[in-house]
């Protein structure tokens, strides 16, 4: 490795300006284990998506060579043993250390990023069929319901494991979150039949001025 090579990696190492993504990824590595990048992608499923959101391969991938090439992560071939030759990743002690800072960085985390394009389509309600709204409602209150039951399976399989604690209080965050969605998705639907009976009541679709102040 050159001199420039080396000063280049240590500048990056001392001012790294790394997205959310790249600490997310960093963090799956910091749990005992070296994995590959299709290991870390099954977890990201398993219980990023959650409450955050899970990358896609291609991006673990160019994260994971990110992390590379700035020191925080290595990674090594297996073994003949192996039939396919693989390249697991692992956290290194700088890698380590930059990502307690990150986690222990006391400026505002930020707002919460709701896109909820269920709703989206419930703010143009008035170009919509009503059955149809509701049928989209009923098709999110089931896919909610099946979201829950696979948090619940993460939150069994981290309980009782002592390096999975902190995740698994994250996972029930999570649970309480979608409980909480299941409850918004009933009450939508309810005012969507209110709504419903309404405009069926008159004959037309609500109209009129946008519902802002000015």
């Amino acid at each position: 490795m050159t001199s420039s090579h080396t000063a280049k990696r240590q500048e990056k190492q001392q001012h790294p300006d790394l997205p959310p993504t790249a600490w997310a990824v960093l963090g799956l590595l910091s749990f005992p284990g070296e994995r590959t990048g299709y290991e870390l992608k099954k977890w990201a499923d398993s219980s990023l998506r959650f409450f955050y959101w899970s990358p896609a391969i291609s991006q673990i991938y160019a994260e994971l060579r990110r992390l590379e090439d700035i020191g925080y992560a290595s990674s090594a071939r297996s073994g003949p043993e192996e039939a396919r030759a693989k390249r697991r990743y692992s956290i290194t002690g700088a890698g380590r250390a930059a990502l307690s800072r990150w986690a222990a960085d006391t400026a505002d985390a930020g707002p919460p990023v709701l896109k909820h394009g269920l709703l989206l389509r419930v703010w143009l309600g008035h170009l919509a069929e009503p059955a149809r709204l509701r049928a989209m409602v009923e098709a999110h209150l089931e896919r909610t319901r099946g979201e829950l039951a696979a948090v619940r399976e993460a939150v069994e399989q981290a309980a009782g494991v002592p390096e999975w604690d902190f995740p698994a209080v994250a996972l029930r965050w999570s649970e309480r979150q979608h409980l909480a969605e299941l409850e918004l998705g009933e009450a939508l639907l309810a005012d969507l039949g209110r709504l419903s009976a309404r405009v069926e009541a008159t004959g037309r679709q609500a109209g009129g001025d946008a519902p802002t102040p000015g």
